[in-house]
C-alpha cells in the first residue's frame, strides 16, 4: 500500500512539473504574438486537427499525404505552427524548402491548402484581422513550399 501511495505521489508530482513547465513556457510568450492572440498551443492543435481533416477530404491535394505517417505529420505541423506563430518552442525540423523539395507543389496546390487553412480559421471564429496576419505569414512561405526561386530583396 505504501509503495502504491509513493508511486501515486510521484506520478502527481511529474504531472505537476509538466503542467508547471507548460504554464512557464506559455507565460514567456509575447502577448502580441499570433501564438498568444490565437489562444496558444491548444488553439493551434485544434486548428491543425480540423485543417488536416479538410485536406485529407480534398481529392485535389490529399494525394500528397498517401504514404505519410499522418500522426507524425500532424505533430510536426503543430510544432511548426507553434514556433512560426511566436510560441515558446523553436522549430527544430527541416526548413520549408527542404521539407517540400520533392513534392512538385503547384501554385494551385498551394492555394488549395491555404484555402483550407483560411476556412478552418473562419470555422473556429478567429478574428478576421488575425486571419489576415496568419494568411500573410503562410503566403510568405509560398516560394519555399513550391520550390520557386526566392524573391530578391529590394535595395
Amino acid at each position: 500500500m505504501r509503495k502504491l501511495h509513493i508511486t501515486g505521489l510521484m506520478v502527481l508530482f511529474s504531472i505537476g512539473l509538466s503542467v508547471g513547465n507548460l504554464v512557464a513556457e506559455e507565460a514567456s510568450v509575447d502577448p502580441d504574438s499570433i501564438y498568444a492572440r490565437l489562444g496558444g498551443q491548444a488553439a493551434i492543435d485544434a486548428a491543425v486537427d480540423i485543417f488536416y481533416k479538410k485536406l485529407l477530404a480534398d481529392d485535389k491535394v490529399n494525394f500528397f499525404f498517401e504514404d505519410i505517417n499522418m500522426d507524425a505529420q500532424i505533430r510536426k505541423q503543430k510544432e511548426f505552427l507553434g514556433a512560426a506563430f511566436g510560441g515558446p518552442k523553436p522549430w527544430k525540423g527541416k526548413d520549408m524548402r527542404k521539407a517540400h523539395e520533392n513534392l512538385d507543389i503547384s501554385d494551385e496546390d498551394f492555394a488549395a491548402v491555404a484555402g483550407h487553412l483560411h476556412s478552418t480559421l473562419k470555422d473556429l471564429k478567429v478574428d478576421e484581422k488575425l486571419i489576415g496576419e496568419i494568411m500573410a505569414l503562410v503566403g510568405s512561405t509560398k516560394a519555399d513550399v513550391t520550390n520557386q526561386p526566392a524573391a530578391k530583396a529590394k535595395p
